[in-house]
């Protein structure tokens, strides 16, 4: 499986583009803000030659979902996310102003609930969603067991965790949800967070101090 990571906005999010040899590809987080973010993620996908399948949010916070609505539109795609973070999306206006910006909609509904075990198929890859709360009340990782990633939003940084004082967070929650779904996961597995560097599960296992 191919990785593309293009950080973009004022948050430096990571947006996601996971493709394969089909040239099938997968959107995660399109944090695409500016007219100017959003074609230049739109010339990497037709410069790469890559057919967007599916929208996919690890969570609902408006720096992950700025470009939501441009994706849906532009691929006609349904976006794909955990019910409990629809409340986000819903007041992702409102939630911008707070930072004085102004925002034309908020992104598209939640059109496919994403639930704990379900796989999400495109090309010949599957990722298997892992429900992952605490920073976000439907915070999801996406895993691929064959190719030893996993996309955590703002979950799990390196050597870091989420934030768990925004509404719907919760520290003790995020922190035992690491350990029992992501802390099991073998220790080469390549962690993809929302910002910053790559780390793996084995670093974190060792050098993260909110885990040990």
């Amino acid at each position: 499986m191919n990785i593309d990571i293009i950080p973009i906005n004022p948050w430096q999010e990571n947006t996601y583009i996971l493709s394969d040899e089909s040239k099938e590809c997968v959107i995660i987080d399109p944090g695409c803000l500016s007219p100017e973010e959003r074609e230049y993620v739109a010339k990497f996908i037709a410069d790469n030659d890559y057919k967007p399948v599916r929208l996919l949010q690890t969570h609902m916070h408006l720096d992950h979902v700025f470009g939501s609505q441009f994706v849906a539109d532009k691929y006609n795609l349904k976006l794909e996310a955990h019910k409990d973070d629809e409340f986000w999306g819903e007041q992702t206006v409102e939630y911008a102003a707070n930072f004085g910006m102004q925002l034309d909609s908020n992104p598209p509904a939640i059109g496919n609930y994403l639930n704990e075990g379900d796989k999400v198929k495109f090309g010949n890859s599957e990722l298997e969603v892992l429900h992952v709360p605490g920073h976000s009340p439907g915070g999801i990782v996406f895993y691929s067991e064959a190719d030893k990633i996993a996309i955590v939003g703002d979950v799990l940084f390196k050597e870091s965790i989420g934030r768990a004082d925004l509404p719907g967070g919760d520290f003790d929650t995020l922190v035992s949800a690491i350990k029992a779904k992501l802390l099991v996961l073998d220790d080469d597995v390549k962690v993809y967070p929302g910002h910053g560097p790559e780390s793996t599960i084995g670093h974190e296992r060792t050098n993260n101090p909110f885990l040990t």
